[in-house]
């Protein structure tokens, strides 16, 4: 009994030093964040320097090795899809970026796209340090519409039906047999692939309200005093992770199939 407590405390260990390592660039994010909030840094405004922080990041970690160009061509997509829905968002008063900056378009700081590309790092490197395989996974022809009509109903949401709750059931349906095998230290593990979608959207949303609390965007309830980011949240930072792990593992089987 005991040497299994003392297995499984070494896995968690292995686990949690992988997750932490898979969580390098959206720690940097939010240490910044921190930093900035409480610690004004000369000569440019705060959304600057998160801007140059994120910028210098990537080039470290591109250049230390730690992530690798096609990965960055991946943080590179999301950057730019989540600064489209950035201005969007933005445009319609779902949240403001108050403060001034430089590098703003249309109200948004650039920096913004990081905290998207930030979800594609983490899956980047956790499926690469955890060597993540996908079990029964759909066609093509299914995934990729989904995960169209997912980032889509961020959009037309405003003007039409929300119909986040009938996509969540379209995944729950179309990944009911789908999963995950994962390795911890040479141990092979398992988990449905709706799973993961819950608890990272969850810890997502926890990341979330650190983000808000330093200041990183601002809800409408947000304006006086920070409270916390409703739960309702949840299911849009849930449709989130489901479209950017859509993204990431069709890219990661195109790219398996140039190999081959």
């Amino acid at each position: 009994m005991k040497s299994k407590i003392i297995h499984m405390l070494k896995q968690l260990f292995y686990f949690g030093r992988e997750q932490a390592f898979a969580c390098i660039f959206p720690v940097v994010i939010f240490a910044s964040l921190a930093i900035t909030k409480f610690i004004p840094l000369p000569l440019l405004t705060r959304y600057d320097w998160l801007l140059i922080i994120c910028l210098t990041m990537q080039w470290w970690m591109l250049r230390a090795g730690l992530e690798t160009k096609d990965e960055l061509k991946v943080i590179t997509l999301f950057h730019l899809i989540g600064l489209a829905l950035e201005i969007f968002k933005v445009h319609m008063g779902s949240w403001a970026y108050p403060e001034e900056g430089l590098f703003k378009v249309l109200g948004v700081p650039l920096y913004s796209g990081f905290m998207y590309a930030s979800v594609a790092s983490y899956l980047c490197q956790a499926w690469r340090r955890l060597y993540v395989e996908l079990v029964n996974w759909p066609p093509y022809v299914v995934v990729v519409p989904l995960a169209i009509a997912i980032y889509l109903n961020f959009f037309w949401h405003h003007f039409w039906l929300d119909v986040r709750w009938w996509l969540g059931l379209l995944v729950m349906i179309i990944f009911w047999r789908s999963s995950v095998n994962y390795q911890v230290n040479g141990i092979k593990y398992h988990m449905p692939i709706v799973l993961s979608f819950v608890l990272i959207g969850f810890f997502i949303w926890l990341a979330e309200n650190i983000a808000t609390f330093f200041g990183a965007w601002q809800y409408p309830n947000q304006t006086h005093t920070w409270s916390l980011v409703h739960l309702g949240k949840i299911s849009s930072w849930l449709l989130l992770v489901i479209v950017s792990f859509l993204i990431v593992a069709e890219l990661k089987r195109v790219k398996e199939h140039e190999k081959k």
